[in-house]
């Protein structure tokens, strides 16, 4: 909390930005925790209604730099327009947060249809509002750049630690006897590992389905999202698995020889040599819920959904060059979600093309 003398968006002697909860949440047991914080907005979790039903806060804070009256306006406009949008897919069968309460004002002013107490404006003429708050569901499980970042970790320490292991046997050999030739390194795809990367490849390209589906589904409705990222979209776990536990249990295991085997829960098929290279991978099983809906719109132009699925790839392509290649199958199940879809698909190549240009250009 900052101190009396200190303004709520200031910087603390930490560095950090404190801003003040507004009511009621300020005296909310237990506190709201803090999960990320943008440009505009802060995200919390807490409890809504009992202390087992978890919830996000979306808190749009009041800006000092902005004139009152302006600063209402916006946050009221940008608060009612997510609200209306994330209403809108949630009743189209989109998998979005529900939302439970808004309020774009603070302190309760904005709700019920008064006036706040800066009159007309709800928060304007003069006098500074204590900013707005949108409560939503609770959506469990990890992004997608969690999930693949995961997996191509996994990968990567994979291969690096078979490396290690033959490097290891390598030397062990020449000091034994340097007329020993080194042994040969089976072709991945011929051991455990290429198996298990097979395996892995069939999911990734399974979850690349699954969201060019939703995001098909929710410009089918109408809506436009504006900041399509990995990050905005999440993989919420099937219902019977622990969202707490959703990694799968296959390791990759190297033995003296530098040969990978695959090794489950129980531990079969790890030889009593062999080290573990690897962290549990992460589960592909379950839906795309797409959240962060401050920048979305609702519009059925082909130009607007062209640039959201071009701003998707730039961000798939950037956060995740190892997997670009696997954004093709996004496009593919994009495509067959309806008739304008593949419209939209034509459009996106003339986005590219613009947007090639402008990186030539500068």
């Amino acid at each position: 909390m900052p101190t009396p003398t200190q303004h709520p968006d200031s910087p603390s002697p930490s560095g950090t930005t404190t801003t003040a909860l507004p009511p009621p949440f300020h005296n909310t047991t237990p506190r709201p925790t803090l999960i990320a914080q943008g440009a505009e907005a802060l995200l919390y979790r807490t409890t809504f209604l009992t202390p087992r039903t978890p919830c996000a806060l979306k808190v749009r804070p009041s800006k000092p730099y902005r004139h009152p009256t302006l600063d209402a306006r916006l946050t009221r406009h940008r608060i009612l327009s997510e609200a209306r949008v994330l209403v809108k897919c949630r009743r189209e069968g989109v998998c979005v947060p529900a939302v439970w309460g808004l309020d774009w004002v603070g302190g309760g002013q904005g709700l019920g249809g008064e006036e706040g107490e800066g009159g007309k404006e709800r928060g304007g003429g003069g006098k500074r509002g204590a900013g707005g708050w949108m409560m939503m569901e609770w959506v469990e499980g990890r992004t997608v750049r969690g999930v693949l970042d995961g997996v191509l970790l996994g990968r990567k320490e994979g291969r690096a630690g078979i490396d290690a292991v033959m490097e290891g046997g390598q030397e062990e050999g020449k000091a034994e006897e340097d007329a020993v030739p080194v042994p040969v390194p089976v072709p991945e795809q011929e051991t455990g590992l290429g198996k298990i990367w097979e395996r892995e490849n069939a999911d990734l390209e399974a979850l690349m389905r699954k969201i060019g589906v939703a995001v098909g589904k929710m410009h089918a409705v109408g809506v436009v999202h504006g900041d399509l990222t990995t990050s905005n979209l999440m993989l919420r776990p099937a219902p019977s698995s622990d969202p707490a536990t959703s990694t799968s249990t296959t390791t990759i295991t190297c033995t003296s020889k530098g040969t990978p085997t695959d090794t489950n829960a129980d531990g079969d098929g790890a030889s009593p040599t062999s080290s573990d290279v690897s962290a549990p991978r992460p589960s592909l099983d379950g839906e795309i819920v797409l959240i962060d809906f401050g920048l979305a719109a609702q519009s059925t132009q082909d130009e607007d959904k062209a640039v959201d699925l071009y701003v998707l790839e730039r961000a798939f392509g950037s956060t995740h060059p190892r997997a670009e290649g696997l954004f093709r199958e996004v496009l593919k199940a994009y495509g067959e979600c309806s008739g304008g879809a593949k419209v939209v698909l034509r459009r996106l190549e003339e986005v590219r093309m613009r947007g090639r240009k402008r990186s030539m250009i500068g």
